[in-house]
């Protein structure tokens, strides 16, 4: 089969979910044989990967949805180089892999080819509704909890199907020496987007006198923001955190996709701070793959992914109850280990074959 994605923020080692989890998705889709190509903003392209095209939108080095409108203000040269290479490619199935960033709201293709719309995250804005009302054939989501939340909010969910993201790239877990070793002086680490709901400038400030450990935070700067700017605060406000804080906070930028794993598996434990329900959490999923625990907030689709490797705090609570919380696990050496010891369990099914069988099975 010839299967098109169109993600104008895609490019190798683009540090968001959204476009790892794609990347991964890719992968098992061609292990299982499939003719994949990723339709990409012009500035993305030319990193060697023939399977990466240029939509014919030239947008700023990070862009908000403002540039992307600017950008396509006359829609119809893009919808026929869109649908150019639809055709070139003889395409089977597209999938729109964003409302907007993924041109769902356009939907540029041609009669007779199969169109999926995936939606990450639940919207409610102008563009959202325009991506549905255009009928794509197909809603994906990646998580049943984001189904039931666009049902909540009274969205028609009938035909939707959950295509869970899969871990792109593995690592070694640390033998059991390690882990203890870890337990008793390991860092915490997190990898996480400069994105305010993200909840980080406020966890270090709540970072607690003795903690003990360093903190490690790999803090990437993504190629698309909300508003001017926006990362630019984030970061800012991080590094004043990090300079008032009782332990010794590291900022690094981004990790390069498969090095993710290998960063969590040298962490005591991770933190995900999220102060709106994540949907799934390709952090989370990284860092239980290698036997880290996870302490989160009790919503969205982390309690589930984690399960008895993570520790949940009530939604609402402050980012101290977090830091309380992976006290307490730290101090415990029989949950900890029991936690390390369940945590890879917890997404050993969550691979790009796994991934790929279950956007065959909600496409076709």
């Amino acid at each position: 089969m010839n299967i098109a994605f169109v993600l104008l923020t895609y490019a190798p080692d683009a540090p968001a979910g959204l476009e790892r989890s794609t990347a991964a998705l890719m992968a098992g889709l061609r292990e299982a044989g499939h003719d994949v190509i990723m339709v990409t903003a012009d500035r993305n392209t030319g990193h060697g990967d023939p399977a990466l095209i240029g939509a014919g939108i030239a947008l700023p080095v990070t862009a908000t949805e403002d540039d992307l409108l600017a950008a396509v203000a006359d829609p119809a040269p893009v919808q026929a180089r869109v649908r150019d290479i639809l055709i070139r490619h003889r395409t089977d199935v597209v999938c729109w892999a964003d409302a907007s960033w993924g041109l769902g709201y356009l939907a540029p293709a041609p009669a007779g080819i199969r169109t999926v719309l995936k939606v990450a995250v639940l919207r409610t804005d102008s563009l959202f509704r325009q991506a549905l009302v255009v009928g794509p054939d197909r809603v994906i989501t990646n998580s049943e909890f984001l189904i039931s939340q666009a049902a909540e909010a009274g969205l028609d969910v009938t035909g939707w199907a959950a295509v869970p993201n899969a871990l792109l790239a593995t690592a070694e877990p640390p033998l059991p020496e390690r882990r203890e070793a870890l337990r008793r002086r390991g860092p915490v680490r997190i990898a996480v987007r400069a994105e305010p709901h993200k909840g980080i400038a406020e966890l270090i400030a709540a970072i607690p006198l003795g903690l003990g450990r360093d903190v490690e935070i790999a803090l990437a700067a993504a190629s698309f923001e909300y508003w001017p700017g926006m990362q630019n605060e984030v970061a800012a406000a991080c590094a004043a955190a990090a300079r008032a804080a009782p332990a010794r906070v590291r900022l690094d930028p981004a990790l390069d996709w498969r090095e993710v794993p290998s960063f969590f598996a040298g962490a005591a434990l991770t933190i995900i701070s999220t102060t709106s329900p994540e949907s799934w959490c390709n952090a989370a999923a990284e860092a239980l793959s290698v036997g880290t625990p996870v302490i989160g907030y009790g919503f969205g689709h982390v309690p589930t992914l984690a399960g008895p490797a993570g520790v949940m705090v009530r939604p609402g609570e402050p980012p101290a109850a977090l830091w309380a919380a992976a006290t307490r696990l730290l101090a415990d050496p029989g949950a900890y280990h029991a936690a390390t010891t369940a945590a890879s369990g917890q997404v050993s099914q969550h691979t790009p074959a796994a991934s790929a069988a279950a956007f065959i099975g909600a496409v076709t």
